[in-house]
């Protein structure tokens, strides 16, 4: 490349940043001055052609497309490229013992139905029914009352309830810890599924030899007063998917063992589960101080 070449294209990096100068929100400066650096590197590094740039822009716009109220596309390009999950590493700063945060996903649905403690919130979805009991602590080890855990998982076909565009609410819904921090419920035995892949972030993955197979999980979210909350899943400890999940979500410290349980083998609560195989599984939460949401304090 000559001298001149490099310095037309250094030029327009710097008149594009300086575009933004006068942005009001500090903020808003900092963020467009950096995406126009790190984005105009990438161009200049790959040496993208238009032809390639042609065809990113007619990817995304087919990622605008298939993007619904009830499918979120973009969220689902983000996981795979692990944006999402750095961003939440990033947000969810290490503080003591706290439970470690993963990816949100694409599934969660405001309105779940509430559930007592002990209740089941598999409401016919296919699969093995699975009991899981924990206890909410901060990290001082004092119990957290009446936090508010949400919990949606996929049934044994791998599928969420919102994937079959039939109004139904299943694998789904919350509940509250009691006074001393516990809580307990039935749920599905998490089984690995794909990710949507009939769209134009699974055509991505079968270009680049990636599979959409997500490791087994259950997903929760936890909020209590006066503490961060908390966006994690739990997997399942054997799982062959746990190295290579498709939106890079697994952490060590949320692999647990979730035992099998025989047919007619006594459940916790007294549900007669008739000729039914079970699973159980614990998991103890610990929840960060809100302050060191993004590092404060």
């Amino acid at each position: 490349m000559t001298l001149e070449q490099r310095n037309r294209e250094s030029q327009l990096v710097e008149r594009v940043a300086a575009s933004f100068d006068d942005a009001p929100d500090e903020r808003v400066r900092e963020l467009m001055q950096a995406l126009t650096r790190h984005l105009h590197a990438f161009l200049r590094e790959v040496r993208l052609t238009e032809q390639e740039w042609q065809r990113a822009i007619e990817f995304l716009t087919a990622v605008g497309h298939i993007t619904d109220d009830r499918r979120q596309e973009f969220i689902l390009l983000s996981d795979v490229l692990g944006a999402s999950m750095q961003t939440i590493t990033i947000n969810n700063e290490a503080y003591g013992d706290a439970t470690e945060a993963t990816v949100f996903g694409p599934f969660f649905v405001d309105g779940s139905p509430e559930i007592e403690l002990g209740g089941d919130i598999a409401a016919g979805a296919s699969g093995q029914p699975c009991w899981v009991e924990g206890r909410v602590t901060d990290t001082g080890g004092n119990a957290v009352p009446h936090a508010r855990i949400e919990i949606w998982g996929a049934d044994e076909d791998g599928f969420y309830d919102v994937q079959y565009g039939d109004g139904r609410s299943a694998a789904r819904g919350h509940l509250y810890s009691d006074a001393d921090g516990s809580y307990r419920f039935w749920g599905v035995t998490p089984t690995p599924y794909p990710i949507p892949h009939d769209g134009p972030v699974g055509r991505l993955l079968a270009a680049t030899g990636r599979s959409p197979m997500r490791a087994a999980h259950l997903h929760l979210m936890i909020q209590g007063e006066g503490l961060r909350t908390l966006v994690t899943h739990i997997f399942v400890r054997g799982d062959e998917l746990l190295d290579r999940d498709s939106v890079f979500g697994v952490r060590d410290s949320l692999v647990l063992d979730f035992e099998p349980r025989p047919a007619g083998s006594p459940t916790p609560d007294g549900r007669d589960l008739g000729d039914r195989t079970w699973s159980r599984v614990r998991f103890d939460i610990v929840l960060a101080p809100a302050a060191v949401a993004r590092g404060e304090g």
